[in-house]
Formats: C-alpha cells, sequence, structure tokens
C-alpha cells in the first residue's frame, strides 16, 4: 500500500521526536498533554480497536436497502435480491456472506452510523484516507485522531498505549508525543539492522555518568523499543485460541494476544492489508468474499474477547475511506463514492441504526450519495463516551455525539 503523498508528510521534527519517530516502540516520557484535557472517566479500562478496510467497501453491498426500490434501479445486475440476504429488520439486510455481523447486529452488539462522510468530497484513495485518518477534512493536520487521542487520554506517555498492527505506520496515529508500537509479524518484530551493526544493536542497554543527553535519550528509546517488542513476541508465544476467525482475521487474532498478555495498550490500529475493496470491475462475487472475510474476523474477535473476559472492554469500529458509487457501471462494479457506513460493535454499546441513511434519488453532480453524518461525530462519541477525551478540543470543533453507549 503506498505511503501518502508528500502533501501529508508532518513538518519539520524535533531531534526528539524525530528520533522517536525511526524507532518501533514508544517510550515513557513525562510530558504535559500537547491537545486536550481528560473529559470524565468513560471506561477507564476500556480498548478501542480500528478496523480500515483499504480500498473503500460498498455500503450498499454490505447492508443492503432491500426495501428501497431505488437501490434496485440503480443496481439493476448488482442488486443483490432480498431472498438471499440477511434481514435484520423490515428495511435492511446483510450481504449473504455476512453471518458474523447478523449475529452481532441481532444480538444488539452493533451500531450501524449510516450515510458517514464530509462536505467537498475526495474521490482520491490517499486524500480521503488522510482525511479519516487525521480528522481534519480539507486541511493538512499533520497528526491521526488517534495519535492526538493519545496524547490526550495519557500524558505520562505508558510504553505501549498506542499499537499499530500494520506494514507501515498509519497516518492514524501518528502523535506528537506518543510513539506508537509499529509491527507486523510478531515473530520477526525487533529492530533492524545490517549484519555489521549487530552487535551494537544487541549489546545490553544501561546508564552511564559520561552520556551526554542526546546519548542517554538514544539509550532509553532503545530500552523501550527492546522491551516492546519483547512483549509483543512473548503475547504472541503464549496466545492460543480455539475461536475460528475466518480465512482472513485481518491482525485480530494480534490485538487479541495483547489484550490478553494485559499489555496496557488503549488503542489499536489494524487494516486490511490491500486495495482490494476497490472493485470497479465484477464485483459481485469478490466483494461478498472480502465481506464475509471481515465480518468473520469481527464476530471472531468479539468471540474471543468474551473467551478471556474482555468482551465488555473492547469497542470496535470499522470504517473506509469512503464508499461506492450509488449506481452499478457498465462492468458490473462500482467507482469511488463518498458517503458509507461506518459499525460500531461491543458489548457497551446499544445496538441500532443511527444517522439517516443517505438518499438515492438526491445524487450530486458525480451521481453519489449526500453524506447525512458528518464522520466526526462518530470520532466524538467514541472518543468522549468511550476513551473519556474532550472531543472538541482534539477535533478543532464541536461534533454532536451519537447517543451510542448505554
Amino acid at each position: 500500500y503506498p505511503p501518502m503523498p508528500f502533501d501529508w508528510s508532518p513538518p519539520a521534527l524535533s531531534r526528539r521526536s524525530l528520533l522517536g519517530q525511526m524507532l518501533l516502540a514508544g517510550s515513557a516520557w513525562a510530558a504535559p498533554a500537547a491537545w486536550a484535557q481528560i473529559s470524565r472517566a468513560a471506561n477507564s479500562d476500556g480498548r478501542l480497536v480500528l478496523v480500515f478496510l483499504r480500498g473503500a467497501y460498498d455500503g450498499l453491498s454490505a447492508l443492503v436497502p432491500y426495501a428501497d426500490r431505488d437501490y434496485y434501479r440503480l443496481r439493476p445486475k448488482l442488486g443483490i435480491r432480498a431472498n438471499r440476504l440477511r434481514k435484520v429488520d423490515d428495511q435492511y439486510g446483510f450481504n449473504p456472506g455476512m453471518a458474523g455481523f447478523e449475529r452481532l447486529f441481532k444480538d444488539g452488539q452493533m451500531a450501524v452510523v449510516h450515510g458517514c462522510g464530509y462536505d467537498n468530497p475526495s474521490y482520491s484513495h490517499f486524500t480521503s484516507a488522510a482525511y479519516w485518518h487525521t480528522g481534519v477534512p480539507n486541511g493538512g493536520e499533520p497528526y491521526g485522531w488517534l495519535g492526538r487521542l493519545a496524547d490526550a487520554i495519557d500524558p505520562q506517555l505508558t510504553p505501549n498505549f498506542l499499537v499499530n498492527i500494520d506494514e507501515r505506520q498509519s497516518l492514524a496515529v501518528r502523535a506528537a508525543k506518543h510513539v506508537p508500537v509499529v509491527f507486523d509479524d510478531p515473530e520477526r518484530f525487533g529492530r533492524k539492522g545490517l549484519f555489521q551493526s549487530r552487535p551494537l544493536i544487541d549489546k545490553p542497554l544501561g546508564t552511564s555518568s559520561s552520556m551526554n543527553p542526546s546519548q542517554q535519550f538514544l539509550e532509553d528509546v532503545a530500552h523501550s523499543a527492546r522491551q516492546a517488542s519483547e512483549q509483543v513476541r512473548a503475547a504472541w508465544h503464549n496466545y492460543k485460541t480455539p475461536v475460528d476467525y475466518g480465512i482472513l482475521p485481518m491482525d485480530l487474532p494480534k490485538v487479541a494476544s495483547l489484550i490478553q498478555a494485559k499489555l496496557p495498550t488503549r488503542i489499536y490500529h489494524t487494516a486490511y492489508r490491500h486495495n482490494a475493496f476497490d472493485t470497479h470491475v465484477h464485483q459481485a462475487e469478490q466483494h461478498q468474499r472480502l465481506l464475509t472475510y471481515v465480518s468473520d474476523g469481527v464476530s471472531g474477535f468479539m468471540q474471543d474477547m468474551k473467551r478471556i473476559g474482555r468482551d465488555k472492554d473492547v469497542t470496535v469500529m470499522v470504517y473506509s475511506e469512503f464508499g461506492r458509487r450509488a449506481a452499478e457501471n457498465t462492468s458490473l462494479g462500482t467507482d469511488h463514492g463518498t458517503a458509507n457506513q461506518v459499525y460500531l460493535v461491543g458489548q457497551a454499546l446499544k445496538g441500532g441504526h443511527y444517522g439517516q441513511a443517505p438518499s438515492l434519488t438526491n445524487l450530486n453532480a458525480d451521481d453519489n450519495v449526500l453524506h447525512t453524518t458528518d464522520f466526526r461525530r462518530v470520532y466524538a462519541t467514541v472518543m468522549e463516551q468511550w476513551m473519556g477525551a474532550n472531543s472538541q478540543a482534539l477535533l478543532n470543533g464541536r461534533f454532536d455525539t451519537l447517543p451510542v453507549f448505554a
């Protein structure tokens, strides 16, 4: 997955920030929060797990508005017929492959937020993803919304507080103070270096009165990075589960292993590794297969949390950079769209529908639906009601929360 465009690179960093971002794990430097005060306790032990579906999944194929005849008018071939759907009420039904999501919704553990988007939408994967990852549409914010959240609720900079499981660091977790733990394969998680430099990298760490502040800083960061890699590898080695996560679990078992090991991490960001959801041609079978992977993975993760007694402490958020166009194209696929659904999953929330589904007749000039819910309302809801943060300070504005959490 290519990096963000150069427009989204952060401004010049201080020596401390630059060196910190070069390493794999965070460390506990005492510093004041740069962004906001904690507004209230919320769930002080709550974990937030983000699942980003790269490539823009098709919400109209995931949760189908089968009672809306305009859906079938716009999608005469791609539209999924009502008798094939996993109906959850008299308006909507999940894709045939999404048995896990159907169970979560019917058990009251899933909130669907409809019509999430922003003004002046971008149809670029990279640009729109940057807007979602920073929480600042049409802006140049250098830090991610999760990074700002971590800085706000953990000003003491607890090591391993923020974890990003991916091939490279996401903009969503870039922070001013925290250095996220970033890894892909727990078995190989460690500091990288050339063979000739291994003795220096692997040497015992310590302190010395002869060290200058810069040297001591590097020693502190190296110690923290080594400690994080050891903890992650140990957690993964000790993790065994009978739960079936499906074929592609999207790194969620790795998250489960860290939660089971009682790491202090409160924010996890994972992503579907490929741009596979960008289905411009022959979408039907491919999208159903991909949605099945997501549904099975998230459902399995929640079952695993229940197995280890942590299901009340975890909220999962599933999102994408935008949705697909309302109408099918001539290649039996869908093109880049605008608004989409966001899914929140957990024991602590009140399941059901939130927000207003976009009209399938009132489209914009590009024949895309108009968003009905600013996606920052979802962020504000999670920040305030689950993580206990001041969303107004973090999002540079007031966004009404949704009554999702009990």
